[in-house]
C-alpha cells in the first residue's frame, strides 16, 4: 500500500517482520476413554437385534438395542473422531418380573459405555454362571452352536457380536485399536455406511471368544451312549436322567 510523504525525511529504519506466535500443541486425549457425562439429546444411530437362546426353561426370544455416537479425541496432537456405543436398552415386558436384573444390567452397561470401559464390563458378564445348566445361543465360526454358562453370559456374547459387526470389537471380543476405529469411522463418512467385517475363510481357528462349540463328554468311562440325536445324529448320553446330545446341537429329550 502506497503512503504519501508530506514532511521532510530525517531518518529511517527497516521494520522487522513480526513473528507469528507458535501454535500450542494439543494434549493427547484418548477418544476411547473420554467420559461422556450423559446421553446427548436428540437422535442417535442404533442397532436393534432379536436374540434367541435355549436354556433350562426352554427357548426364549428377546430384543436388544445398542445406540452409538461419534466421539472426538486427540492422538499425536491431531484431532480424531471414532464411534462408540453409549447406550444399551432392553425393552421391558419381554421376560417375567424375576428378570429385573436385565434392566439393571443394561443401565450399568450404559454407564460403563459412557465411562469408557464397556469392553471389560461386557467381558466380565461373559463369566457369569448359574446352576441351571448351559444356555445355547448363537453359532461360532465353524457354524456350530455356542453354549454359555448362563443367560447373562449368552446375552453378553450377543452384545459382543453386535459390537464386532459394528467394528468396535474384534471377533474374539477384544477392543479394537484407536487407529482402526478412526479409519473405520472415516470409511463410514466417505462411503455412507458402517464398516463391515470381512468374510473369514473357514479353517483351523478357535471358536469365537475361546468358547467351546459344544460341552465336552465326561472323561473316563463316563455315561454310556444311549442312541443318536434325532437332529444332528450325534451321540446321546444320559444327563440328569435325560438323554442329551453332546455332539453339538444340545438336543434333550426332556426339552
Amino acid at each position: 500500500m502506497a503512503v504519501e510523504i508530506t514532511s521532510k525525511i530525517v531518518g529511517y529504519r527497516i521494520k522487522q517482520q513480526e513473528q507469528a506466535a507458535p501454535t500450542p500443541e494439543l494434549q493427547d486425549e484418548d477418544p476411547l476413554t473420554v467420559r461422556i457425562p450423559s446421553r446427548p439429546e436428540g437422535t442417535l444411530e442404533a442397532v436393534s437385534e432379536k436374540i434367541s437362546y435355549v436354556g433350562a426353561e426352554g427357548r426364549k426370544k428377546v430384543y436388544l438395542l445398542v445406540s452409538f455416537m461419534p466421539v472426538e479425541g486427540v492422538i499425536g496432537s491431531k484431532r480424531v473422531v471414532i464411534e462408540r456405543p453409549v447406550e444399551f436398552f432392553f425393552p421391558s415386558g419381554q421376560l417375567s418380573s424375576e428378570h429385573q436384573w436385565i434392566t439393571a444390567t443394561m443401565r450399568s452397561l450404559s454407564l460403563a459405555a459412557r465411562g469408557g470401559y464397556v469392553t471389560q464390563a461386557v467381558a466380565d458378564l461373559r463369566k457369569v454362571a448359574w446352576d441351571k445348566g448351559l444356555v445355547r445361543c448363537g453359532m461360532n465360526r465353524w457354524n456350530k452352536p455356542m453354549f454359555h454358562d448362563s443367560e447373562v453370559a449368552a446375552i453378553a456374547w450377543s452384545i459382543q457380536q453386535i459390537l464386532y459387526r459394528r467394528g468396535f470389537l474384534d471377533r474374539d471380543g477384544n477392543q479394537v485399536s484407536v487407529e482402526q476405529l478412526v479409519e473405520r469411522y472415516a470409511h463410514r463418512m466417505a462411503h455412507g455406511h458402517a464398516w463391515q467385517p470381512e468374510e473369514e475363510a473357514a479353517g483351523a481357528v478357535e471358536p469365537i471368544g475361546g468358547a467351546p462349540s459344544a460341552p465336552k463328554k465326561p472323561e473316563g468311562s463316563g455315561p454310556a451312549t444311549v442312541g443318536n440325536c434325532p437332529e444332528c445324529r450325534g451321540e446321546l448320553i444320559m444327563m440328569d436322567g435325560c438323554p442329551t446330545c453332546y455332539a453339538g446341537c444340545g438336543w434333550s429329550k426332556c426339552g
